[in-house]
């Protein structure tokens, strides 16, 4: 009984973090990158290894874990698009990111699996 209070602590606590991030259909998104919306940056918060099997085009990747030293490489004027693989990655970097001032954070719908899923372009 106790794991399960815990566990739906821990989901519900997620989900507080995913709302306060609005979401960004993948369509939406590609229709960004393809006009070159110079007020947008992809981050792929996924391992150098999963970036390098592939990745939203134009996506910069910073590593959920190095995340904290490496902030301030991002600029907060842009319209920030967080994605990792299935979305809980990228929901604890939004959270850091709004930690540090950061406020147009936006995360991709169904994240790089839903991308890769619905066909879209992958770069390698």
């Amino acid at each position: 009984m106790r794991v399960a209070l815990v566990l739906c602590s821990l989901l519900l606590g997620f989900a507080a973090v995913a709302d306060e991030t609005a979401n960004i259909d993948p369509a939406a998104l590609l229709k960004r990158i393809e006009s070159k919306d110079a007020s947008l940056l992809v981050l792929d918060v996924r391992t150098p290894e999963e970036f390098a099997a592939g990745h939203v085009p134009g996506a910069v990747n910073i590593p959920y874990t190095y995340l904290p030293a490496r902030s301030a490489e991002l600029a907060s004027d842009k319209d920030l698009v967080i994605y990792c693989a299935t979305g809980i990655r990228a929901g604890r970097a939004a959270s850091r990111l709004r930690e540090n001032g950061f406020t147009r954070l936006l995360h991709l719908d169904g994240d790089m699996t839903g991308w890769a899923d619905s066909k879209r372009p992958v770069e390698k």
